[in-house]
């Protein structure tokens, strides 16, 4: 009788999914005139949650092993061999910039990512890079390259290689970052990639990272997860994608690259992937999804991980806060008073968390969206 009830149970899974797969299809043949927002999504959802298998993706933008030389690689102009040597680092922080986002790098070196600071107030030791490409402007680029040098000189933090540092190039920027860690510092426990416009808070994240090393946790990677996000195929917009770059109607799940955080064995394995993939497709993040997918590795949605907005300030939110997206001319004041140490104050004991609990509810459960933290943070 078991026997009878399993193959029953097996031709009805395999019923469902042959019959999910012609909705895809049919959707993906017929609906093609109409690729509209909402259709667009709804084929990308349909494939995600019904058919859920990117073999054929990575089948489709692997290189064949004859033609591996072909994988773009660029020379150093600035480079750091020495900066993890010898050391035992909790975190390598990499920045994305840009050349002429100077005052931005300088932010970040007098807030979150001053390694002094994280050694002296949080014991640990973290290293922050800045990956950058060349100038894309030829006309300013000699005496920007000039700046970046005596930049270079006096911080000795920056990492660039010789290709145009432009939009549709950031897949070749975080190529950078994976072959510059596995070349120089694979023993990094963590690796984080952010942008140059992102707050981090430095003391929540150490103390969070601190406590995997504890339960050697593997397989990391978190963010802010995008799942079922669909290939953009409007002209006018950036991030349009063509057909022939990208076929299939949605990505595999990946973090925005704005932020995400990721083990060190993980930082390998995309590493190796990145070797075997087609790198045309330029939105950097959803790169980085199809080589961890085709490595077997999932993201984590972390909810303390911002979306493009910007986190309501408050000492409640900084509690528990990661990051926080789109912060350029007031990072030095949310830097001094989210690691403020009356931040604690607020949400310690029984009365403080409920405190807290009310001000997180009304700050993100909101009937308006907002992208900034979702309401079970409020819940966390």
């Amino acid at each position: 009788i078991r026997m009878f009830v399993s193959a029953r149970k097996g031709r009805k899974c395999q019923f469902v999914q042959i019959l999910a797969t012609c909705f895809v299809l049919s959707l993906m043949i017929f609906w093609t005139p109409l690729d509209n927002h909402i259709v667009s999504h709804m084929k990308s959802y349909s494939y995600r949650y019904l058919i859920n298998s990117y073999t054929f993706v990575n089948n489709s933008l692997s290189i064949n092993r004859d033609n591996l030389d072909r994988v773009a690689s660029y020379r150093y102009l600035i480079n750091h061999k020495e900066k993890c040597q010898q050391q035992e680092v909790l975190l390598l922080l990499f920045v994305k910039t840009s050349p002429e986002n100077r005052h931005r790098r300088d932010a970040i070196r007098q807030t979150w990512g001053n390694e002094k600071y994280v050694h002296s107030h949080l014991n640990a030791n973290i290293k922050t890079v800045f990956a950058l490409g060349q100038p894309a402007d030829r006309m300013q680029g000699v005496q920007m390259q000039r700046n970046l040098l005596m930049e270079n000189q006096k911080y000795n933090d920056l990492i660039q290689q010789d290709f145009l540092d432009t939009f549709h190039n950031l897949t070749l920027k975080l190529l950078l970052q994976f072959g510059w860690v596995n070349a120089y510092c694979p023993h990094a426990k963590f690796i984080m990639s952010a942008d140059d416009d992102i707050f981090i808070h430095m003391p929540n994240l150490v103390a969070y990272l601190q406590r995997l090393v504890e339960i050697g946790v593997q397989d990391l990677w978190i963010g802010r997860v995008h799942r079922g996000a669909p290939p953009v195929r409007d002209k006018t917009s950036k991030y349009y994608v063509p057909y022939e770059m990208y076929q299939w109607p949605s990505y595999p799940d990946y973090t925005a690259g704005a932020a995400y955080v990721i083990s060190s064995d993980v930082a390998a394995k995309v590493y190796a992937a990145s070797q075997t993939l087609n790198t045309s497709l330029y939105i950097d993040d959803v790169f980085m999804g199809l080589c961890a997918n085709k490595m077997g590795i999932v993201p984590q949605y972390h909810v303390f991980f911002s979306g493009e907005g910007k986190a309501p300030y408050h000492p409640c939110i900084y509690d528990k806060m990661i990051t926080s997206h789109g912060h350029v001319e007031d990072l030095h004041h949310l830097w001094k008073q989210a690691t403020d140490p009356k931040v604690k104050n607020f949400s310690s004991g029984f009365w403080g968390r409920t405190y807290c609990r009310i001000v997180n509810i009304m700050l993100l459960c909101k009937l308006h969206y907002e992208d900034t933290y979702p309401c079970s943070a409020a819940f966390s």
